[in-house]
């Protein structure tokens, strides 16, 4: 029997949901009973009634799942699948900002640790950035940690304060011009649509800036037989699988190796084992969960 085989075989025996993200690779996606951005999986965790979660992410990913729901087992296949955006906040810095300017909101993506969430007073997701920050009372505003997103939020939050931290993500970092302006060039006819992790002179190449939802959702809207998508490359996987009948193209090579440290293996192993278990300190769960919880309720944008 397969791999693959045994894990749908297994994960009925053992009540297990596996999610995965829109990043996994194809095999990881087609085992999985929900894929979606980091967005739709904290919603869908938070939905499901079952014990056993196995989280094909990154670690910040399934931190979150464990904080918002601590009465579930989540499961990580390879601990050491983490994100170096999120790794890029220095805590002892934020707090200090924190300290000269108590009257800022201090909004962290969802592309954090459980620490830095503890130290926020809400969460976005690159689909509901925008959406967060504008419902915000506080005029000043610190945005953690990427730097492209902070500045897209810049760009139609007029009236507030907006400083934004230093940090990026490399995969959507290394997306550069000249990549899109050659596919461009190749593919005129074709619509581009680009994430707003992107750098600002990708941005200005697209005609929209999305999630991944928001990219799948405009796949299925629109009109063009042609796209050019400026996200993890991952991404074209899930294009093809549920809207077929397009074309795809990829500028760069946009790869976020740590999301492509889970394989089948990992996860029928994860399965047998419900390990490793992702835990997160009680005192720094219960002050992450407040702006977690926010986030959800206030929605996509």
């Amino acid at each position: 029997m397969s791999v693959k085989d045994q894990i749908k075989k297994l994960k009925d025996e053992e009540e297990v949901v596996i999610v995965a993200h829109n990043y996994q690779k194809g095999n990881i996606q087609d085992i999985a009973d929900f894929v979606g951005d980091s967005f739709g999986l904290a919603q869908k965790v938070n939905e499901l009634d079952v014990a056993n979660i196995v989280f094909c992410g990154v670690d910040f990913m399934a931190e979150s799942a464990a904080i918002l729901n601590p009465e579930k087992k989540i499961i990580l296949p390879d601990l050491t699948a983490g994100c170096p955006m999120a790794e890029m906040v220095d805590l002892d810095e934020v707090r200090g900002y924190k300290e000269k300017n108590p009257e800022a909101a201090v909004v962290s993506y969802v592309n954090t640790n459980a620490e830095t969430k503890a130290e926020s007073d809400i969460c976005c997701t690159s689909s509901n950035a925008l959406k967060i920050v504008k419902s915000l009372n506080n005029e000043k505003v610190l945005f953690l940690p990427d730097k492209n997103l902070g500045d897209y939020v810049k760009r139609f939050v007029q009236d507030k304060d907006l400083d934004v931290w230093e940090g990026y993500c490399a995969t959507h970092d290394n997306i550069l011009p000249e990549d899109m302006r050659e596919s461009i060039k190749k593919h005129p006819e074709a619509e581009v649509v680009v994430h707003p992790e992107c750098r600002p002179e990708v941005i200005d190449m697209a005609e929209y800036v999305e999630s991944t939802a928001g990219i799948l959702e405009r796949a299925r809207k629109t009109r063009t037989d042609k796209m050019i998508v400026g996200t993890e490359k991952e991404m074209e996987y899930r294009l093809k699988k549920e809207i077929p009948n397009k074309e795809y193209f990829f500028p760069g090579d946009p790869t976020c190796t740590n999301m492509k440290k889970i394989t089948l293996e990992k996860v029928l192993e994860s399965i047998k084992t419900k390990r490793p278990q992702v835990v997160v300190d009680k005192k720094i769960a219960e002050r992450a969960l407040k702006p977690l919880k926010r986030m959800v309720e206030i929605g996509r944008g």
